[in-house]
């Protein structure tokens, strides 16, 4: 595992974002005569681009409804969703000594660009990465595998020297069909099984073991 480059997933690796996202759900279907499911019942659309995750709760493909959905969402999420989120133990400590190898780090998230950018600035995390990449809001790049390939090309980044740190299947899928080696996290919203069963190259429970890992195999 000759890597010098780690691309992290935001919410569920780095971040547990599950208030802001689900209580912005739970609003944006309210506001469109729906009764919206518990929190509890919403983990799985934490991860997934929003769009999927309004297409399934609402049962439709209707574009009008979903872009009403989302835009109910982000005027909450904008203004309070983004900031009911807590940075899980030990990642500070994990970037830093992950820097310290030498590692170049990036953000790779489907979440919108400018709410990343804010929510990395929020936790002070910004001295720790490279660059932050998401999606744009038109749903541009929020695919993993579309923001993966962008990334690689922005940054000049070899495959086979970069690695791939998410909690759910689409960060594995995605870095897979950029031939990525990829760390899978269970800390977050996505199970072992869901994780081995999309080819996790590694394994791991905490966010301190990505850091021996990588400094290990460094």
């Amino acid at each position: 595992m000759l890597a010098n480059a780690i691309l992290f997933d935001l919410d569920g690796t780095l971040t547990d974002p599950k208030l802001g996202i689900t209580s912005c759900i739970q609003f944006a279907l309210s506001e469109l005569g729906y009764q919206p499911p518990e929190a509890d019942e919403l983990n799985w659309c934490i991860g997934p681009p929003i769009k999927d995750s309004f297409s399934q709760l609402l049962q439709t493909s209707d574009e009008t409804i979903l872009t009403q959905a989302i835009t109910l969402y982000r005027s909450r999420f904008s203004t309070i969703g983004l900031f009911e989120n807590t940075l899980y133990p030990q990642i500070i400590e994990t970037l830093k000594a992950i820097r310290v190898a030498g590692y170049q780090t990036f953000i790779a998230t489907s979440k919108p660009d400018i709410y990343a950018r804010q929510i990395i600035e929020y936790f002070g995390l910004s001295p720790l990465f490279d660059n932050v990449y998401g999606s744009e809001f038109d749903g541009t790049r929020s695919i993993k595998a579309d923001l993966i390939h962008y990334i690689l090309v922005q940054e000049n980044l070899l495959p086979e020297s970069t690695i791939m740190v998410g909690d759910r299947k689409h960060d594995i899928i995605g870095a897979k069909v950029n031939n990525l080696t990829t760390i899978g996290v269970t800390y977050g919203y996505g199970s072992e099984i869901e994780l081995q069963a999309h080819g996790a190259d590694f394994i791991v429970h905490s966010p301190d073991e990505i850091a021996k890992l990588l400094i290990l195999e460094h």
